[in-house]
């Protein structure tokens, strides 16, 4: 059974700085691209970043030169550093990989459960 198990949300206040880990376990064959999305209240699901097996990143427009993404193969694990927090990242933010798991043979997409990230003024 593979899973995406995240950590490191909390309360922080604006201007500060919280480091998202996801650790991907299991049966896994290789990784493809990872991930970090977020939902706030009332809004949809959107992109904050991405990273590619080759480590090629891509950033939403509103969290960049602020968030950084990064990951370690070797630990099937994709992090996620956000500093200068604001109130509107207030969001529970969810991890994603897209990976190949033995049992199952082909890509597919899999998802943390979420955690939650509040950001006071």
């Amino acid at each position: 059974q593979v899973q995406l198990v995240e950590s490191g949300g909390g309360l922080v206040q604006a201007g500060g700085s919280l480091r998202l880990t996801c650790a991907a376990s299991g049966s896994i064959f290789s990784i493809n691209d990872m991930g970090w999305y977020r939902q706030a209240p009332g809004k949809q699901r959107e992109l904050c970043a991405a990273i590619s097996s080759g480590c090629s990143t891509n950033y939403a427009d509103s969290v960049k030169g602020r968030f950084t993404i990064s990951r370690d193969n070797a630990k099937n694990t994709v992090y996620l550093q956000m500093n200068s927090l604001k109130p509107e990242d207030t969001a529970v933010y969810y991890c994603n990989a897209e990976l190949v798991a033995r049992r199952l043979g082909v890509p597919r997409d899999y998802w943390g459960q979420g955690t939650q990230v509040t950001v006071s003024s």
